[in-house]
């Protein structure tokens, strides 16, 4: 398929413009990080943190405040690179977008056009009380909050949070989902939106034929073991392929497995080798609009 074919079926497919930065690439896994004070962030709630969450802040929200230098896209990813391995982390961050992106744009989760509202879902799991307990989610969460509402002037009233610490909503896979299906509704053309996810991510075996490695990656609700993962492609036909044209959405998934989580057809991995980003080969453009019309199945807006 030719370039312009491509972006004309990916515009077509998921009509906001979004970008991921997820922690790691589908094959690897994504540390939590027990003393984030390598990272000079920090710790307001006593609590660890998420290694990738913590190298982008220590990045883009140093000192508490943002640089004093523009960074781009690539930047900004490879700086997350060189911090994570000087903490002997072998994740790559990756890049995923819906359009075809100059690495080297200026990173920022507000375009200049920006005309409308800025929304956010903040998701925080630590699995409290199970063998697969975290302790560094809702740290995250709260690092994210100040973030956010510091240097891009959210406001609370439009920051919707899911953590398991008994205070917020719970983030079960109903919750979760109910969650992104209100803030894909209410988005409107020239909005902003912030996902901000840290948790449990995985993998488990294709069952629809549309991913090269055979794999779906998953998120993991805090209720798995009862209500199942949310799979990539609830992601993209729930989330993704919801959010109304002229919505400018900038995701950050901090758990295993998450380098194409959202199923987006462009992407970039911060190895050191590659320099563009480049279309998905064998992206299923045939099995989105399958997808969306079966949306109706699983999630409503309470």
């Amino acid at each position: 398929m030719n370039t312009e074919r491509f972006l004309k079926r990916a515009e077509n497919a998921i009509p906001a413009n979004i970008r991921m930065i997820s922690g790691c690439r589908d094959d690897q896994t994504s540390a939590d990080v027990s003393n984030i004070a390598k990272f000079e962030l920090p710790d307001p709630a006593g609590r660890s943190a998420g290694a990738c969450t913590s190298a982008f802040l220590s990045v883009v929200y140093a000192d508490d405040k943002k640089p004093d230098d523009d960074l781009s896209f690539q930047d900004v990813l490879m700086k997350m690179r060189d911090i994570l391995s000087e903490g002997e982390y072998t994740q790559i961050p990756q890049l995923s977008s819906s359009r075809p992106l100059d690495v080297e744009t200026k990173f920022d989760l507000t375009p200049e056009n920006f005309t409308g509202a800025k929304r956010s879902v903040l998701i925080g799991i630590n699995y409290v009380g199970t063998s697969g307990q975290l302790t560094g989610c809702h740290n995250d969460v709260l690092h994210a909050i100040d973030y956010i509402k510091n240097v891009h002037g959210f406001d609370d009233e439009n920051i919707h949070v899911l953590m398991d610490d008994g205070e917020h909503t719970n983030p079960t896979k109903e919750n979760i989902m109910a969650a992104y299906a209100k803030i894909t509704a209410e988005s409107k053309p020239g909005d902003v939106v912030y996902l901000h996810y840290s948790g449990h991510g995985s993998k488990v075996k294709d069952k629809n034929g549309d991913e090269s490695d055979g794999n779906d990656e998953v998120l993991v609700p805090v209720d798995y073991k009862e209500a199942g993962m949310i799979l990539d492609d609830d992601l993209l036909k729930f989330l993704a392929a919801k959010f109304k044209r002229d919505v400018f959405v900038t995701s950050m998934m901090d758990c295993c497995n998450s380098g194409t989580v959202m199923d987006l057809p462009y992407n970039f991995k911060a190895d050191g080798n590659q320099t563009a980003i480049v279309p998905e080969e064998n992206y299923d453009f045939d099995a989105v609009p399958e997808l969306v019309s079966s949306a109706s199945d699983c999630c409503t807006i309470s």
